[in-house]
């Protein structure tokens, strides 16, 4: 049998750790506007407790206290009038006097004993004057609540009857326990008010530029906004607007270089293509012909894969008629195609980059199959065009690597059916380029599944 040491202390699982951790961040607020307000709130509230505590255990106990001892004076004042004064005295004067002077409604009546029962547990207002009625008028006397309000009688006896006497509450509380709680709260609201104020001013600068930043990241075209707010922030939005300018600034050389290019590499193509032309007919020309031919195609794909649409402006278009214009263009190259999408797809994209996507996918799926099944639909954060066919598919450890450029899977596509490798790389790039992404997957119809997601 194994026994624990005596000092044995068990060690915090971390399991157990990670799901306090959880349980914290699932509690705190998940915005930087909720969280700086906590800040504020959480020390304010706290303060405010401890304020309040204080003066409560202070303020309250001691102003009762005190006033509890003055009725209490007051009514041993009127019991010792009436225990000095002389027979000829009536009793009634005596607390009409009483009354007049202490505004305490005092009553006497004679021949009466008080009550045996022991007192009731009251509020601390009544055990208040209990501790200071017994202290100045002995332990004979007895407080209570009056049955049809809130005020309290005091009953003492005095010379073989009973003195009687309704304090009202109001002598015995201060009403500035509750000014002093109301001006804390109201306090508290107003500065409250101002630093949400603020800080949602802060807040708002970040999050105009975290919109930026995403509509930048999805091809979108950026307005110019105001950097304000914090330093921080200020810092932040101007590292980002040059980035966004060095980003453009690349693309325009880089676009402006590819038309350069273009025209360099197109002219003397079409001066071969003339001269063979002049050749005349014979198998070497129609040779060569078909080299030029394959040459110009080359070109045009590296050109569109450099180029990836980069000064084309993203708007809100409807893609259901893209989509099936593309898809009428497509058949009547032959490609046997069936359609299925809404009336209607709104979504922020650049129309002819998107068009190079779909074809890309519809072309790759009737190369290496007989059918291509092309269905768009709405989905909760945008639009999933789905591009099926019937081909023999990629094994699923390859479908990442199939986007790389230039690569080709001899093993699961025919190579004599052509392609270079550009066509997925080149759908993927026009995709993440509207803040989306092209997924491969298996296909119902037994091949091949390109699925496009394309963000609002």
């Amino acid at each position: 049998m194994n026994d624990l040491p005596l000092d044995f202390e068990p060690v915090p699982t971390p399991d157990l750790d990670i799901r306090q951790r959880s349980a914290i961040k699932r509690v705190l607020p998940k915005t930087m506007f909720g969280r700086s307000l906590l800040l504020i709130v959480a020390p304010l509230i706290l303060l405010q407790i401890i304020s309040t505590w204080v003066f409560y255990a202070r303020h309250w106990e001691t102003m009762s206290r005190r006033l509890s001892a003055d009725v209490a004076i007051e009514i041993a004042m009127a019991v010792q009038s009436m225990t000095s004064a002389g027979p000829d005295v009536g009793a009634a004067r005596l607390m009409e006097q009483a009354s007049a002077a202490t505004d305490i409604a005092f009553s006497y009546q004679r021949d009466t004993a008080l009550s045996s029962s022991a007192p009731a547990e009251g509020s601390d207002v009544e055990e208040q004057l209990r501790v200071a009625v017994r202290e100045h008028l002995g332990a004979a006397s007895r407080v209570g609540m009056l049955a049809d309000s809130s005020d309290f009688r005091v009953e003492v006896p005095v010379r073989g009857g009973v003195l009687t006497a309704v304090v009202s509450r109001k002598r015995l509380t201060t009403p500035t326990t509750y000014i002093f709680i109301l001006w804390m709260i109201g306090s508290s609201l107003v500065l409250l008010s101002v630093a949400a104020i603020f800080l949602r001013n802060q807040v708002k600068s970040l999050r105009r530029l975290a919109a930026a930043a995403d509509g930048f990241g999805k091809g979108r075209p950026v307005p110019l906004f105001k950097v304000e707010g914090a330093l921080e922030v200020r810092q932040a939005a101007a590292a980002f607007i040059q980035m966004r300018d060095r980003i453009q600034r690349q693309i325009r050389q880089r676009t402006e270089m590819l038309a350069g290019v273009s025209h360099d590499l197109r002219t003397p193509l079409t001066r071969m293509k003339l001269e063979l032309e002049l050749l005349g007919d014979n198998p070497i020309v129609g040779e060569l012909k078909s080299d030029v031919v394959e040459m110009e195609r080359l070109v045009q794909l590296y050109l569109d894969f450099a180029r990836g649409e980069g000064t084309e402006t993203s708007v809100e278009t409807d893609i259901a008629p893209l989509i099936e214009d593309l898809a009428t263009a497509m058949r009547r190259q032959g490609t046997e195609l069936s359609l299925d999408q809404p009336q209607e797809l709104v979504v922020p994209i650049r129309p002819n980059a998107l068009r190079r996507c779909l074809g890309n996918l519809i072309a790759n799926g009737a190369r290496y199959g007989t059918h291509v099944w092309l269905t768009s639909r709405q989905v909760d954060d945008g639009v999933d065009i789905l591009v099926d066919d019937d081909g023999p598919g990629i094994p699923a450890a390859e479908r990442d690597h199939v986007f790389q450029p230039f690569i080709r899977l001899d093993t699961s596509r025919n190579p004599s059916t052509g392609g270079i490798g550009l066509g997925l790389t080149i759908a993927r790039d026009v995709a993440r380029s509207h803040g989306g992404d092209v997924r491969l997957e298996t296909s119902p119809q037994g091949g091949l599944r390109a699925r496009v997601h394309l963000p609002r």
